[in-house]
């Protein structure tokens, strides 16, 4: 049997997490099925539950039921604004992040141009070279439409190989990224509606079997799809610059085939957003936003299993639905296959609240809370962050993270975003200046 090292983290033939690191408290061993997905899983969720759905029960006696998508990084907050916000961004104000969190909101965009990059170093309670990097740019066509084009880059960092004696049998580095084109049109003065189209790639970085030979593992890749709605109404007052703006945000994420490491096939981590924003224009040089979000990942909840019949190795449901029925009815019926019901499926919803204060569009200070139920993953945490403008062109934003579960491996997660917005000059504008500059 080959074991797979991280540092002081062992794969051997499953995944054993150290105590205290789960917000859940849960100890469970994951089978191996590939060793990519299982890290990922266990870092996206930050705790760990069978890959074959069973349900547990915590130490409130609740039963823990975590709803776990494959790579599930395609969900991962990528700029530091709205990270700022309790991750809170499908209604706000539209830049070149928009593409993750709402691409309609690029057809409202200002500005002609935006390119941004954010940076993440990611669970450095747990390990110091994991990190991801999130690359995203947009183009206005005519008045009505834009296009973008964006990137996620996650950096697993290096894992070693050991075989059953502990003699290091290799090093490999994992890899996972996904590209997406973008396109928004309004159809309104108000409404507007955007597509991505996305290609998703996940390398564990070694392909080959472990464990006897008995599990095969090589890169997976799929396609997927993003589909959004954004509208918003400005009843802001020219003359005094006072007033309220409202926006309204729904996206469905992620919408494409199963992905698969060489073995069992998963769901993808399909995601439901829908948020609202409220900007209080006070005056000319001071403006508040405030936001909420609700998400829900639209990925089969696991069901409550019975015991096999003797001869038979297919355990029986006896609450909610099996895991292995088609597409359609998997993500779509997400919404009401929970085995306790309505009062679970709402456990499944997490909320982000944020706040987002202006002064003279020159300085900003935000913050938020994020919540999830303590059956369904237990992340809580708020968040604290900051940005500031140069000229109306340059921006850089930061966040910083305050799980509230003590040791925690997201504390101290901090992120960084540089931003870059374009004005097209209009050509008469271009010309003069290049005869005043002749002369």
């Amino acid at each position: 049997m080959q074991t797979i090292k991280r540092k002081h983290y062992f794969w051997i033939g499953h995944l054993l997490i150290p105590p205290g690191t789960c917000p859940l408290s849960i100890n469970q061993p994951y089978m191996i099925r590939n060793l990519s997905l299982c890290f990922a899983l266990v870092i996206a969720t930050v705790c760990s539950n069978h890959l074959l759905a069973q349900s547990t029960t915590g130490q409130s006696g609740d039963t823990l039921r975590p709803v776990i998508g494959g790579v599930p990084f395609i969900n991962f907050t990528p700029d530091s604004r709205s990270a700022g916000m309790g991750d809170a961004g499908v209604a706000a104000s539209p830049d070149a992040n928009s593409i993750f969190w709402n691409t309609a909101k690029l057809a409202f965009a200002e500005k002609s141009h935006g390119l941004a990059i954010s940076y993440t170093p990611w669970l450095r309670n747990l390990v110091g070279d994991m990190s991801f990097t999130y690359l995203s740019g947009y183009k206005k066509i005519g008045k009505n439409q834009a296009i973008g084009l964006a990137m996620m880059y996650f950096d697993l960092g290096k894992f070693e190989g050991r075989n059953g004696f502990g003699a290091l049998t290799g090093e490999f580095y994992s890899r996972d990224f996904y590209v997406n084109g973008s396109y928004a049109r309004k159809l309104s003065d108000n409404f507007s509606v955007g597509l991505n189209l996305k290609y998703i790639n996940s390398n564990p970085g070694v392909e080959g079997s472990v464990s006897g030979g008995n599990i095969s593992i090589k890169p997976a890749s799929t396609a997927a799809a993003d589909i959004s709605l954004f509208y918003q109404k400005d009843n802001i007052d020219t003359e005094s610059n006072r007033g309220w703006k409202s926006a309204y945000g729904l996206m469905i994420s992620n919408l494409g085939g199963k992905i698969s490491y060489g073995g069992e096939n998963y769901f993808i981590s399909t995601n439901f957003k829908i948020g609202t924003a409220l900007t209080r224009q006070i005056d000319s040089h001071n403006k508040i936003t405030f936001l909420l979000d609700l998400n829900k990942l639209m990925v089969p909840t696991p069901p409550v299993l019975g015991n096999a019949l003797p001869g038979q190795t297919i355990r029986p449901v006896l609450r909610g639905k099996p895991l292995n029925r088609d597409y359609t009815s998997a993500v779509f019926g997400s919404f009401a296959d929970a085995p306790d019901g309505f009062k679970e499926e709402m456990r499944e919803f997490t909320i982000s609240a944020g706040l987002e204060y202006w002064y003279n569009n020159q300085f900003a200070i935000r913050g938020g809370y994020f919540n999830e139920s303590n059956t369904k993953g237990g992340r809580k945490y708020a968040t604290v962050g900051f940005g500031f403008k140069i000229q109306d062109r340059y921006g850089i934003d930061m966040a910083y993270m305050m799980p509230f579960a003590q040791n925690s491996p997201l504390a101290n997660t901090f992120r960084i975003s540089l931003l870059l917005d374009l004005v097209k000059k209009p050509k008469a504008t271009t010309e003069q200046e290049a005869e005043e500059s002749a002369q």
